[in-house]
């Protein structure tokens, strides 16, 4: 049974959708300068959202080769600058 996050946690893990692909696709250059590689390839597989002054989000993605990325960024609200990376854990 799913139970409703509390206001400011983490949501249930999601599995991938268009709109998050979106996202992820805005920040891949900035994700592969990070890594210091390019990705063979590169899909989001699941992921997690945050309600705050915009939206954090965890995601992992497929990057090739048998290999995952789990990347947090922050979306701001419309005009509130642009989305960025936050974390990154290259597994």
């Amino acid at each position: 049974m799913a139970t409703n996050p509390l206001t400011g946690g983490w949501s249930e893990l999601k599995t991938e959708d268009a709109d998050i692909q979106k996202l992820c696709d805005l920040i891949r250059d900035d994700l592969e300068k990070r890594v210091g590689r390019k990705f063979t390839k590169y899909r989001a597989v699941e992921y997690k959202s945050q309600v705050v002054a915009g939206m954090n989000y965890i995601v992992k993605i497929h990057v090739g080769n048998g290999e995952s990325i789990h990347v947090q960024f922050f979306n701001p609200l419309p005009g509130q600058g642009d989305i960025s990376i936050t974390f990154v854990i290259d597994i």
